[in-house]
């Protein structure tokens, strides 16, 4: 492991090796960068984390155990300074939100790494946050709307997974004209027509996943 102070050292946490291996690649070719440490889960995100003190973590959101936002609400509780640039292929603006929310200071789309990585490592490691204009329109977007409660999560997540108003119901225990109202209440936050509609509208959103 490198202690040259000059150079910016890089934890990149991602289950798929290619896409490390594509970062290690762009990382290591720049003379101010040193990839210092990769982790292909969340769990070991956190302990390569405490390990090697990176000045820059990458962090994809999708993964297996615990997911991106929670790995950065941990590593950002034991280690507030941490600075977390978060690699997805999700643009959904309430996914966008957790992790801004959780500590995050840039978020890049996995298809603009190769335009945008370089530069946002330094500007984050400078001390700025970064968030693409696409991203930040849409966040803007959904800025004023009406954020669906905790329950209305559940219920549409149930209703992704298929379920009637009576089985929702049944496995929330609640009743079924509560389950009713919460569904009124989702389609008319989302602006959706029915309840396919406000599935399509959650996951593209990131506010609910498969």
């Amino acid at each position: 492991m490198s202690n040259d102070p000059s150079l910016i050292r890089i934890l990149t946490v991602d289950d798929h090796p290619l896409l490390r291996k594509g970062i290690a690649a762009l990382v290591n070719a720049e003379p101010d960068m040193k990839l210092i440490a990769e982790a292909s889960n969340g769990r070991e995100a956190i302990e390569k984390f405490r390990q090697h003190r990176p000045d820059i973590t990458l962090m994809d959101l999708q993964m297996p155990d615990l997911n991106g936002t929670e790995v950065i609400s941990r590593i950002q509780s034991e280690f507030p300074n941490a600075r977390i640039v978060v690699l997805t292929t999700y643009q959904g603006d309430a996914q966008v939100l957790r992790a801004l929310r959780a500590g995050a200071r840039a978020y890049i789309l996995k298809g603009h790494v190769h335009r945008e990585l370089l530069e946002t490592v330094r500007a984050v490691h400078a001390g700025q946050k970064r968030i693409p204009p696409d991203i930040a329109a849409q966040l803007a977007e959904h800025a004023t709307d009406d954020a669906l409660s905790s329950r209305e999560i559940d219920v549409l997540r149930l209703i992704a997974a298929g379920n009637s108003n009576k089985l929702i119901a049944d496995q929330l225990s609640i009743g079924e004209a509560t389950v009713k109202s919460h569904v009124t209440n989702i389609l008319s936050k989302l602006g959706a027509n029915d309840r396919a509609h406000a599935v399509t509208i959650g996951l593209k959103r990131g506010i609910i996943e498969l």
